[in-house]
């Protein structure tokens, strides 16, 4: 059989060899904003699992853009020759090599989320860091009780900003990388700009909802005016923050970026406040895949379906109901790298082992073959083959 999720997908010169997408998954294990051998090893085994897109985590376009300590850098040219050793690796193993740029704005200077996930205390060991870590929001509100009051980021300083993602875009590109997006999502600096609650500016990036879409617009034009045309642009929003910024504020915007040169929005939601989000509390699979139908048909672009997507025939449903053009699968890709594999076995594809390098196909179609991991009726005859194989791994 076929299956829509196993089917290729172009976006503008760059062709996708499924539709299974690993959504950037911070890992903050940078060192002083580098990549280190945990990053290959991560990104890597989603490539080698059959994924079509895998996605290197939120990488900062300013120093002051940092959330952790750990976060990846792309600020400066000496980032481009460590990046690229992670986009190489991933296109060696059949997957495009994307990655997603960020700024923290006002949340930034926190704790790894396993290290507490708050304000970062200072110490010894980070006061230089911490000394001199501008934070920087669209105005002087902190994200919650007990985080740190961020400084309003001046009119005229935000052309540098700008400026910064154009030249982060560039740096993505003499990496390697084909596949670029745009993080405005998960309140950090662009959606704190777009949002009524966060952003309580009076001059051209305040007030009406269309001052507010402006640095986000501006952003996506100095980076596509960095990106080269033939490959695609991303930007990740979250479609309900349940803070004033919902469903009908990012159909509009998403039509505007549509036509400066964004190809897909990748559909998540909330992070504005550290308020949890109402459709947080009722957690069931696919809860963020009707934002992705929402844009989609609303604003008539591609969309990234994100958000407990476990299966591979629920991943196939959203994509033959016409709900979303791309998958994400996070977390339950952590828990098995091998996913496609798994779900182009479960969707019954005869090219199922083809999706994954021969160092691995070749000996799980051997597996297959011989019956393991199928009915116990079938494992003595399946253990007698394997006897007679000298070159089977054991």
């Amino acid at each position: 059989m076929s299956a829509m999720l196993f089917s290729p997908i172009d976006l503008r010169e760059v062709r996708l060899r499924n539709r299974i997408v690993v959504p950037p998954l911070h890992q903050y294990s940078a060192v002083d904003g580098l990549p280190t051998d945990w990053h290959l090893m991560h990104l890597g085994r989603f490539a080698a699992g059959g994924a079509g897109l895998v996605f290197v985590e939120s990488t900062k376009v300013e120093r002051r853009g940092r959330g952790t300590l750990g976060d990846l850098a792309l600020w400066d040219d000496r980032f481009v020759a460590p990046m690229a050793r992670l986009a190489a690796f991933i296109r060696a193993q059949g997957a495009t090599p994307g990655l997603q740029l960020g700024h923290t704005g006002r949340k930034g200077r926190t704790s790894r989320p396993w290290e507490g996930d708050g304000p970062l205390p200072r110490t010894d060991e980070n006061a230089q860091d911490w000394d001199t870590w501008d934070l920087i929001g669209p105005s002087a509100q902190s994200y919650g009780d007990g985080w740190p009051v961020p400084r309003a980021l001046p009119t005229a300083e935000v052309p540098s900003l700008i400026e910064a993602w154009g030249q982060a875009a560039r740096r993505a590109h003499e990496a390697g990388f084909d596949v670029l997006e745009i993080h405005g999502a998960h309140g950090y600096l662009i959606h704190q700009f777009l949002s009524p609650e966060a952003n309580q500016r009076t001059d051209a990036y305040g007030g009406s909802e269309t001052n507010r879409m402006r640095l986000a617009i501006e952003i996506v034009e100095s980076v596509r005016g960095h990106w080269p045309a033939h490959k695609p642009l991303f930007m990740r929003l979250s479609i309900e923050d349940d803070a004033g910024w919902g469903p009908a504020q990012n159909i509009a915007l998403a039509r505007i970026l549509k036509t400066r040169g964004v190809d897909v929005i990748d559909c998540t939601s909330g992070g504005v406040s550290s308020r949890v989000p109402t459709m947080y509390r009722s957690l069931r699979y696919g809860y963020q895949v009707p934002f992705a139908e929402q844009v989609r048909h609303g604003a008539d672009i591609a969309t990234m379906a994100v958000g407990l997507i476990i299966h591979g025939d629920q991943a196939e449903a959203i994509l033959q109901n016409g709900q979303a053009d791309l998958i994400g699968v996070g977390r339950e890709i952590m828990h098995n790298p091998n996913w496609p594999l798994d779900a182009a076995q479960k969707l019954g594809l005869a090219s199922a082992f083809e999706q994954v390098p021969q160092q691995t196909g070749f000996w799980l179609a051997s597996r297959a073959r011989r019956g393991f991991g199928c009915a116990p009726s079938t494992w003595q005859a399946g253990l007698d083959d394997a006897r007679s194989d000298p070159h089977a791994p054991t």
